[in-house]
């Protein structure tokens, strides 16, 4: 059986679905693959995704492949996939999840080493807003392209710092260059970070079954708490959302930040229930915040209502 896999180009994304392909051929070691590169919208524009809008820039070509029957199964980074399921699509398999934490790149052991406004370059508005809580000094300059890109550019002095998500520094085999991994009271990763989804066809049981058996039901109870969350809310990437789950012994815990875009106003919550009722857990992560800012108003935010 040989099966057409899409891919973004991108060196993390080809480690990515390499890792899946390993785990594949654990299951069934017949298996053959075809691996097919899709350039998505997101890969060809020399914008950041937060000052396009919308969701969807890294995905809509893959899923559109899959959706014609080019390929039959893709593997993304889940934190790309808008959270809003597309028609005809499932995701068959959630594998473990790495570790989800952000990290510093560059050459000062830790946010608060960095001298008086240095340029830490990231283009995620939740990280932004999270590094000005923390150092309302630092100068906060957007860092675009891949990975690899990303790290040239610090190495080239283009900023002082960078904050890049542990997970694909460490699939991509940049290990090394990760100063530190940031302490989520500072800094609470993206819903999804650091997971991957598997995606195939709703009606293709053949190869839904066989991506099912990668399945981390601890991880997936987790992103479905993270992502129920920012569904609720009715936002994006753009927004300045942050949500961490944890589940053991059956149970999910959730955590969740908002932010002004400057990072002088926050809110946390935390919620917990049973692992089959994940999305029900995120849903009141974002009533319980919605209601907080409700009563505190004032604060600039940047996401649309629900």
């Amino acid at each position: 059986m040989t099966l057409k896999v899409g891919t973004r180009a991108s060196h993390l994304s080809r480690r990515q679905t390499e890792s899946v392909l390993h785990a594949l051929r654990q299951v069934d070691p017949a298996l053959r693959f075809d691996v097919v590169e899709v350039r998505t919208a997101g890969d060809r524009t020399t914008r950041s995704i937060p000052e396009l809008g919308g969701v969807g820039w890294f995905t809509r070509e893959l899923e559109a492949a899959l959706l014609a029957g080019r390929v039959d199964l893709v593997v993304h980074s889940l934190k790309d996939l808008p959270t809003d399921p597309t028609p005809g699509l499932v995701v068959a398999a959630v594998p473990e999840r790495e570790d989800p934490r952000d990290a510093l790149v560059g050459p000062w052991p830790s946010l608060l080493d960095l001298p008086l406004g240095a340029r830490v370059g990231t283009s995620s508005p939740r990280r932004a807003a999270q590094l000005r809580a923390v150092r309302r000094d630092l100068d906060i300059v957007p860092l675009r392209g891949n990975v690899d890109t990303r790290l040239r550019k610090v190495a080239a002095g283009e900023v002082d710092a960078a904050v890049l998500a542990l997970s694909g520094l460490l699939r991509g085999g940049w290990q090394d260059r990760v100063v530190l991994a940031l302490d989520p009271e500072q800094v609470l990763p993206a819903p999804g970070q650091g997971a991957l989804a598997v995606q195939v066809r709703d009606g293709d049981r053949g190869v839904r079954d066989l991506a099912a058996a990668l399945d981390h039901p601890a991880s997936r109870a987790a992103v479905e708490a993270e992502r129920a969350f920012l569904r609720a809310l009715g936002g994006g990437c753009t927004l300045p959302a942050a949500a961490l789950a944890t589940c053991t012994d059956g149970t999910v815990r959730l955590r969740v930040r908002l932010l002004s875009e400057d990072g002088s106003r926050r809110v946390d919550a935390a919620q917990e229930g049973p692992q089959d009722l994940a999305e029900e857990v995120g849903r009141r992560a974002a009533e319980a915040v919605r209601g907080f800012l409700a009563l505190v108003g004032g604060s600039r935010l940047s996401w649309p209502s629900p």
